[in-house]
């Protein structure tokens, strides 16, 4: 039987907090099975399922242990893949805070699938807490709106698959997450994972695993999203980020913001990295989510971290959120898709998207589709004999706010 899509409704001004997510997974349990008419007593439903389930969850999955730590080595695999395509250019598209299970994702995930690129890739937020069911709802059902790419899919994880200690992803999600290695087919086996051609690498990083505390520590020791030491290993002796020789273009992706006109920067991540490159440090493109809408950063970075052009693509199952920045790198700050697509709950909520790269050799055009299959942003990114990265605006909606 197909499973009950949810409204958005359910997500406006939904909060940060495990609690609450935890809590919103056991109503959405509780309203399916009103709608499925299993619950006669609605009141000893709501009870069973809402609050006795909702307790027993989060007592299970908040104080028990983390989900084993997955790296590479894993199984024979490496991490590493080689960008595969049946033609001249590689087309990806890249998504996140996508997995809601609503009728907006859906119709993302149906745009995906009509543009059939060879890969895609999720940035993270599987919604309320990625549970086994809320994986099963996105990604692997028969009617589930995920799309699997050409030549394959791979998954990040954010801090909401994190509240059910990550046991979900990865034991559910990244088992179905397949890549094509050569001649074979390889299955992820980590949150973190490298693409890549003689011009470009594009680098998955997991910021999610340390993005959660333990319950209530959190609130007074707010986590900063730190790349643990396997993975900073991997990027320096499997990766070989630091190889001065290796001028390829470099693309990070991640869950979490490296800095943010709108909420908490995470410049832990970018003290890291530069420790990584050394002296082959050079400036990236970085995609990420986390916040639900779509912004665009000039090239940025602490003092003490790498430089980054920033790209905030955490619009594609949630509420858009299209409030005014109101914190640091205003600046920095270039365009920011405030347009009102519909109210929700007295909430002004914006339009659904994805971005959709085109590599053609050195060069990555990237449009930045909307739900309604309009391109809002479309941008062309070089790579030169160097390393050095430069870019070309190509299309701008003319609602988009620009600073």
């Amino acid at each position: 039987m197909k499973s009950e899509k949810r409204e958005p409704e359910q997500y406006v001004d939904l909060g940060h907090s495990d609690i609450e997510n935890h809590l919103k997974t056991q109503v959405a349990l509780y309203e399916k099975r009103l709608k499925e008419g299993t619950a006669a007593n609605k009141v000893a439903a709501f009870f069973a399922t809402n609050l006795l389930g909702f307790a027993y969850h989060y007592l299970k999955s908040r104080f028990g242990p983390k989900a084993e730590y997955q790296f590479y080595p894993r199984n024979g695999d490496d991490g590493i893949y080689p960008i595969h395509s049946y033609t001249d250019t590689v087309t990806l598209a890249l998504v996140s805070d996508w997995a809601t299970d609503t009728p907006e994702s859906d119709r993302i995930g149906g745009l995906i699938r009509d543009y059939d690129p060879d890969y895609t890739i999720h940035l993270g937020d599987i919604y309320f807490v990625g549970t086994p069911q809320e994986v099963a709802d996105n990604f692997t059902n028969p009617d589930a709106s995920w799309h699997f790419g050409k030549h394959g899919s791979l998954a990040l994880s954010g801090n909401h698959e994190m509240y059910s200690n990550g046991t979900a992803y990865f034991k559910k999600l990244l088992p179905e997450m397949k890549i094509r290695k050569g001649h074979e087919v390889a299955t992820q086996q980590a949150g973190f994972f490298c693409l890549e051609n003689e011009h470009w690498r594009i680098i998955g990083l997991d910021t999610g695993y340390n993005s959660t505390n333990r319950p209530f520590l959190e609130v007074l020791f707010k986590p900063d999203c730190n790349l643990r030491k396997e993975q900073i290993s991997w990027l320096k002796e499997v990766v070989k980020l630091g190889n001065p020789d290796d001028k390829r273009g470099i693309i990070l992706l991640s869950h979490h913001p490296y800095f943010s006109s709108f909420r908490d920067d995470h410049p832990v991540v970018g003290r890291q990295l530069k420790e990584v490159f050394g002296a082959a440090e050079r400036p990236v493109l970085w995609f990420w989510g986390h916040e639900h809408r779509l912004s665009f950063y000039n090239k940025y970075g602490f003092s003490d971290g790498i430089q980054a052009w920033g790209r905030c693509v955490g619009h594609g199952g949630m509420p858009v959120e299209t409030d005014p920045p109101d914190r640091g790198h205003l600046g920095q700050l270039l365009f920011y898709d405030q347009r009102v697509r519909e109210r929700i709950r007295r909430r002004d909520v914006g339009f659904n998207g994805f971005a959709l790269l085109t590599i053609n050799g050195p060069a990555i055009d990237i449009n930045y589709i909307d739900q309604t299959n309009k391109t809002v942003i479309a941008e062309r990114w070089k790579v030169d004999e160097t390393g050095g990265l430069s870019s070309e605006l190509l299309e701008i909606h003319p609602e988009v706010t620009k600073y």
